[in-house]
């Protein structure tokens, strides 16, 4: 007799246990785990499939041709997918709510349907004339798209097989999408992982582009199972602070195509377009000789990017237990850095409030921003402002050491089409070291230690006031 297995799944993170519990053990999330419809196991031989047909093995060695692509029309969105979408992919969409992604993805389905290519775009959360209201606002009202309302998977399947040429299908969002063989709600880990392989599969067969729209949490991770970024092709992510109007579209994964790469977009009153030159952009704002400023000339995948890195000390108003608060960064590398501050090179941070901002909206990952870090908090505590002219890059060691970053000829190109005169980067390896090539008319100032970015900033620091004497720099350490 077939055996029934009770199954209580977190919604969270999808783990399974065999009780009840109030508390994910391993997620650590509380009333997450609600209980699915058991599953009938068959015992002995008769539980194992059968039938199966052997297999054939190939060697590495082979013609791999590169895999076509359906271009959207939207460059920055073309770059992160690596040059558009692969026939017969799925790539999973995610972000908060109201940061783009059903506008960004309204506006590729429209050009790709206009380049005369059968585009499908199936809403599980708003109405067909919601829809449509959005579209006549970004102005493709007249774009040939194929739209639908529906969330019933059987009835989203049975569509698809009747579609003999689509090319690229949108589903917003999977989180919405329900099989009724499950007993579960919509949302929940079972649905989600039965309809995204079930939507998944037709993709395969079918030979069209899906795209599905996924939910994220509190946290900011995409809701539902873990397993649902691992049964997708690529998974992007749209980040940005909702009162900027910047979008940052990043690519997690991507089987087809490089993870380092960004999008960046601009929210106007007619959708997301696109910022062909972001480094422009978010310095266009930035105010010289102001301290605790300084200029980061970072890299996103295979693009330059140049943002400002801001810096505000205050003294504490907690006594013993300063504040800080980083956005656009990591507050962990944050005190690591001041604390090799503090210990490699004399400067007395620690009982001011530190307040730290990328501006623009980015988020910077790669420790080559160390530097400029670094330079905006001595520029801050000195209260000399950094070189207007000047961009810093490097990562930097617990002992001080700044240490060498790859790409530096592309970063340096970058800050010289900007108009920048110097950059602040690592002192190159003695064994064998290539020098760096540098445009002409910039200058370059390499280091070794943040001993010798600290003394040129603080020569010359304004007198601090009455009762907060200035903090005085350990002379540059020799390198032996």
């Amino acid at each position: 007799m077939a055996k029934s297995v009770t199954r209580f799944v977190c919604q969270n993170c999808g783990a399974i246990s065999a009780k009840w519990q109030g508390r994910c053990d391993t997620c650590g999330e509380w009333n997450t785990i609600t209980e699915e419809a058991p599953e009938i196991r068959a015992p002995g031989p008769a539980g194992k499939s059968a039938g199966g047909r052997k297999i054939e093995f190939v060697g590495l060695k082979g013609r791999a041709d590169p895999p076509p692509r359906t271009r959207t029309g939207i460059a920055e969105l073309d770059q992160v997918l690596g040059g558009g979408f692969v026939p017969g992919s799925v790539v999973l969409v995610g972000g908060d709510p109201g940061i783009g992604k059903s506008t960004i993805l309204l506006q590729a389905a429209a050009k790709v349907a206009s380049a005369g290519k059968r585009t499908l775009y199936i809403s599980g959360e708003e109405a067909i004339d919601q829809v449509r209201m959005r579209a006549q606002r970004l102005g493709l009202a007249d774009s040939p798209l194929g739209l639908a309302a529906a969330t019933s998977l059987r009835d989203i399947a049975a569509s698809l097989e009747e579609e003999r040429d689509a090319t690229l299908v949108i589903m917003d969002s999977i989180q919405t999408v329900w099989l009724d063989s499950l007993d579960s709600a919509p949302g929940t880990v079972s649905q989600v992982r039965a309809c995204a392989a079930e939507l998944g599969r037709l993709a395969k067969t079918r030979g069209f582009a899906l795209v599905l729209v996924g939910h994220v949490t509190k946290e900011g991770t995409l809701a539902g199972p873990r397993v649902l970024e691992h049964m997708v092709d690529a998974t992007l992510y749209f980040e940005g602070d909702r009162g900027h109007q910047f979008r940052i579209l990043r690519a997690v994964k991507n089987r087809f195509g490089a993870t380092d790469e960004i999008g960046v977009f601009e929210m106007t009153d007619r959708g997301l377009v696109e910022v062909t030159n972001p480094s422009a952009l978010f310095l266009a704002e930035r105010r010289g000789n102001i301290s605790g400023s300084a200029v980061f000339a970072g890299m996103e995948g295979s693009r330059p990017v140049l943002v400002e890195i801001q810096v505000l000390l205050s003294p504490s108003a907690n006594g013993g237990s300063p504040r800080r608060q980083v956005v656009g960064w990591d507050s962990g590398r944050l005190a690591m850095l001041m604390a090799v501050l503090e210990s490699r090179a004399r400067v007395g941070l620690g009982q001011n409030d530190v307040y730290l901002n990328v501006a623009g909206g980015l988020r910077i990952g790669e420790p080559a921003a160390d530097l400029a870090v670094a330079a905006a908090l001595i520029s801050a505590a000195t209260d000399r402002p950094t070189p207007p002219d000047m961009v810093f890059f490097g990562e930097v060691g617990l002992s001080g050491e700044v240490r060498q970053v790859a790409q530096t000829d592309t970063r340096l190109r970058e800050a010289a089409k900007l108009g920048f005169a110097a950059a602040t980067l690592p002192r190159r390896v003695a064994r064998g070291g290539r020098a760096p090539s540098a445009p002409e008319g910039l200058r370059l100032s390499e280091i070794g230690h943040l001993a010798d970015l600290v003394a040129p900033l603080a020569a010359g620091a304004k007198p601090k006031a009455a009762g907060k004497p200035a903090n005085k720099p350990a002379p540059a350490e020799t390198e032996g």
